[in-house]
């Protein structure tokens, strides 16, 4: 068993990203949840910042935290360190007692301590309603803060951000060998966060500028395996079932001058979606359930992200029928 530690405020959509890189994943706590397997995936993901081997849960306090690891069998070898974790603020834990007395117990079974560069970090993660105590197996990469939309060769506003672009190529089930297409790509973001993960990233913009300037965005933040070309999302120059999946963020109802024409848009790009992939996530300022479902798709997840006061991102997560 593995204890994940969550990112963002929705631990519901953080849990669902996680399940791309792990097995039978739940909530355990605000900020936490159990997996029962993980893979080295966990490194690519947006919103799971570490992955630990999970000795066992306890009351959230520092007494019952030392009195679990000292009841535990450790088969570990070398220098060891102890990071305590006040798990978003939420609890009045003194850490650094935390960490000096677990740490003791782990000097007195004949351990080192290397604060710096240890072999082995025994994480406790201490919330309101439990502390959970591991030995960390991996974290993510966060580097996102070097691709923010702003500092890339061509930029837009309203330019999705890395971090849930990654969520959702994650979500679609991006990684190496899978094809991932977004159909409206804008700047490239999406595409962008499908490639870092090892997909070979697709996209299509109708605008010739849009096109040009993911050119540049891609060419800058990846080596290969990635293709733009100018099209329409309502007539894919793509085969049936020729991608794994199909992610994009649809046009927002409050930047069109005509509803119509955008619903019938959206509906008629889901359509062609359903025909290229088997898998499909949309990202969009209104939930799209309805048109998916005429389309063909069946939800597999949905959730509501709130930007600000007048903004919010409804994500779908559908699969084929």
């Amino acid at each position: 068993m593995y204890v994940l530690e969550l990112g963002g405020q929705d631990d519901e959509f953080a849990a669902f990203e996680a399940e791309s890189a792990a097995s039978d994943v739940t909530v355990l706590a605000p900020g936490l949840a159990t997996a029962r397997g993980v893979t080295d995936r966990i490194r690519t993901l947006a919103y799971t910042h570490a992955a630990s081997e999970l000795l066992g849960q306890c009351d959230p306090d520092v007494d019952s935290a030392r009195t679990l690891l000292e009841a535990t069998a450790i088969q570990r070898t070398g220098s060891v360190a102890v990071r305590a974790e006040n798990v978003r603020g939420r609890t009045d834990i003194d850490t650094q007692r935390a960490e000096r007395e677990l740490g003791q117990v782990l000097v007195d079974r004949g351990h080192a301590v290397d604060l710096d560069d240890p072999d082995n970090e025994l994480r406790v993660l201490f919330t309101e309603e439990t502390c959970a105590v591991g030995w960390l197996v991996t974290e993510s990469v966060r580097d996102f803060g070097d691709r923010r939309p702003t500092d890339r060769p061509f930029f837009q506003p309203g330019s999705m951000d890395p971090l849930l672009a990654r969520a959702l190529v994650n979500m679609a089930g991006a990684r190496p060998g899978a094809t991932v297409l977004d159909p409206m790509c804008g700047t490239g973001g999406i595409l962008l966060e499908a490639g870092l993960v090892g997909a070979r990233a697709l996209g299509l913009d109708a605008q010739e500028k849009m096109v040009r300037g993911t050119h540049q965005n891609l060419a800058a933040g990846l080596d290969t395996g990635w293709d733009v070309v100018r099209g329409d999302a309502r007539s894919l120059p793509v085969a049936d079932d020729a991608v794994d999946a199909v992610v994009f963020d649809a046009p927002y109802g409050r930047q069109s001058k005509i509803e119509g024409e955008i619903n019938s848009l959206v509906l008629d790009a889901l359509q062609e979606a359903h025909r290229v992939a088997p898998r499909c996530v949309i990202v969009g300022d209104r939930p799209w359930a309805q048109p998916a479902h005429e389309a063909g798709w069946t939800t597999e997840a949905a959730f509501d992200r709130q930007v600000h006061r007048s903004l919010t991102r409804y994500v779908l997560v559908l699969r084929r029928i």
